[in-house]
């Protein structure tokens, strides 16, 4: 993905979030220069890898795959650093989706923040950790318990969520026709590097070719951007 298109995304995404009132905290407008000023204060930050991160996943059209996240807390799995306890914003457009994925160790309620209507789709994960497409699924919509069909995708409307526990396989999207999407992640420590298991092989974080100037530094670049 070009740096471009990254900052880009970026920018649309602070936009939809200051149309719906959804302040972040400062780090998220700081330049690469400040970054790189402020580094020795910002070790929390940057050991727990706050900010943004813009991923295709590996797909090679970010219309259809991907998102912008921000990560406004975080802490480590060893509690040397942060907090115990993860929260994420997600930013997508109406065509794209986050794959099919689950994890073993983080629980997470994703909730509708604003925009449209969030669609989660679901499976189990056998033993072997592959999809069940068959069995039934135990869901958890705002602490209410109920099954449904292997492959059900489940509305979540503005302000609602789901709890997903640890072995669901899950993918969401933006429903067809109802326009973009604020989503919102609370959770255990989030680990992207060890703890996303993906139905297809996939990469959490892709190469980007350089081809303007870095303006902000994604989550996964503060070791290699702020030497």
């Amino acid at each position: 993905m070009k740096r471009s298109e990254i900052q880009h995304a970026i920018h649309w995404a602070k936009d939809l979030l200051a149309a719906s009132g959804f302040a972040l905290p400062m780090f998220a407008d700081w330049s690469l220069e400040e970054w790189k000023a402020r580094k020795n204060e910002a070790q929390t930050i940057i050991k727990t890898m706050r900010g943004w991160d813009v991923s295709t996943f590996g797909h090679d059209d970010f219309s259809q795959m991907g998102a912008v996240l921000f990560t406004i807390r975080n802490g480590l799995p060893d509690g040397s650093a942060g907090c115990p306890y993860a929260e994420k914003l997600i930013m997508m457009r109406e065509g794209q989706m986050l794959p099919n994925h689950y994890h073993v160790q983080k629980t997470e309620d994703i909730i509708n923040r604003g925009g449209g209507v969030l669609l989660i789709r679901v499976f189990n994960s056998l033993p072997d950790g592959t999809v069940d497409r068959t069995g039934d699924v135990r869901i958890l919509t705002d602490g209410m318990e109920r099954y449904v069909p292997a492959g059900t995708d489940v509305e979540i409307t503005r302000g609602n969520s789901m709890t997903i526990y640890p072995g669901l396989y899950h993918l969401f999207m933006p429903k067809p026709g109802c326009g973009d999407l604020i989503v919102g992640e609370v959770s255990s420590i989030n680990d992207d590097h060890t703890d996303n298991y993906f139905e297809d092989p996939r990469s959490r974080f892709i190469p980007v070719e350089e081809d303007v100037p870095v303006e902000m530094p994604l989550c996964n670049e503060y070791g290699q951007l702020l030497e």
